[in-house]
C-alpha cells in the first residue's frame, strides 16, 4: 500500500480591534483516501477523452449540434466530439427497407382489396434528414401508406391486377416527390400482394371458365372453317381430274383393308376399276 502523507496547517484568523493575528492551531496527516479520489479524477478524465473519439464506418454519417447549433456533418473515420457541448446524431446511409402492412383499398369499380407493398429507400442528404423531418423512418412508411391507398382508388380491378410495373413506377414517382425535401431517395416501390374476397374469386374464376370456353369455340369454328374450304378446294380438283378420285378411293380401301378381319366389297365403279386392275396383275404374272 502507498502511503500519502501531506502536512497541511490549519491557519485561523482572528481580528480584535482592528489588528490581524495568525494562530497555528494544529498539523494534520493527510489520509490515504486522497489517493483513491485522485485515481477516480484520473479515470473519469480518460472516460470523457473516450467517449470525445468516435469511428464512424464509410456508410455512416455524424450530424453534429454545438450547443444547439448544427455545425455541419462529419465525414467516415476518426471523428472528434467535444463531450457535453456537442450532440451528435448517427445515421446509417445505406438502402433500407420498408414492409408497408396492408392496406384496404377499394377500387375504381369498386371493389374492396388488401394491398401491401414494399418501399426501398436510402439517405442522400443526412443534414436534411435530421432537421427536416423528426423521423425520416416513420414519415417515410406514412406516406407510403396514404400514397397507396390514394393511387390504387384510381385504377379498376384488372388494371390493378395486369398493370403492376406501370403502377409501381408511378408509386416510387410520388413517393420520391414526396420524401425528396427530407433528403431520402425511394428507388423502387413493388406491390408484394393483392388479396381479393372468396365472392371476388369465385366470380374471377366462372370469367375465366367462360373466357377458356369462348376461346375454344373460336378456335374449333376456325378448325372446322379452314376444313371446309380445303375440303372445297379438294372437291374442285377432283372435279377436273375423275381420275384422281378413283385414286383417292383405292387409297382409301387399301388403308380399311389393313385389318386381316375386314372383307370389302365395293360396288359400282369401283369394284369393275378393281377387277380390272386384278387381271391385268395376273396377266404381267403370267
Amino acid at each position: 500500500m502507498i502511503s500519502l502523507n501531506i502536512t497541511v496547517y490549519k491557519i485561523y484568523i482572528e481580528t480584535l480591534n482592528n489588528k490581524v493575528s495568525f494562530f497555528v492551531l494544529e498539523e494534520n496527516i493527510m489520509p490515504e483516501t486522497y489517493l483513491y479520489v485522485i485515481i477516480i479524477i484520473v479515470i473519469f478524465l480518460l472516460a470523457l477523452l473516450a467517449s470525445a473519439i468516435k469511428i464512424m464506418a464509410e456508410y455512416q454519417r455524424i450530424v453534429v449540434f454545438r450547443l444547439g447549433r448544427l455545425i455541419g456533418i462529419k465525414a467516415p473515420g476518426l471523428v472528434l466530439i467535444i463531450p457535453i457541448i456537442d450532440n451528435y446524431i448517427k445515421l446509417d446511409l445505406r438502402t433500407r427497407v420498408i414492409d408497408v402492412p396492408k392496406q384496404r383499398v377499394i377500387t375504381e369499380d369498386n371493389v374492396t382489396v388488401d394491398v401491401d407493398a414494399v418501399v426501398y429507400f436510402r439517405i442522400t442528404d443526412p443534414e436534411k434528414a435530421v432537421v427536416e423531418v423528426q423521423r425520416y423512418d416513420v414519415a417515410t412508411s406514412l406516406l407510403a401508406q396514404t400514397t397507396l391507398r390514394d393511387v390504387l382508388g384510381q385504377q379498376s380491378l384488372d388494371e390493378l391486377l395486369s398493370k403492376r410495373d406501370e403502377l409501381n413506377k408511378s408509386l416510387q414517382t410520388i413517393i420520391d416527390q414526396g420524401t425528396d425535401p427530407w433528403g431520402i431517395k425511394v428507388s423502387n416501390v413493388t406491390i408484394r400482394d393483392v388479396a381479393l374476397p372468396e365472392e371476388m374469386l369465385r366470380a374471377i374464376a366462372k370469367q375465366a371458365e367462360a373466357e377458356r370456353e369462348k376461346r375454344s369455340r373460336i378456335i374449333i369454328a376456325e378448325g372446322e372453317f379452314q376444313a371446309s374450304k380445303k375440303m372445297t378446294d379438294a372437291a374442285k380438283l377432283y372435279e377436273e381430274t375423275p381420275m384422281a378420285m378413283r385414286l383417292r378411293e383405292l387409297q382409301t380401301l387399301q388403308e380399311i383393308a389393313r385389318e386381316k378381319n375386314l372383307i370389302i366389297v365395293p360396288g359400282g365403279d369401283i369394284g369393275r376399276v378393281a377387277g380390272i386392275a386384278k387381271a391385268m396383275t395376273k396377266e404381267v404374272k403370267k
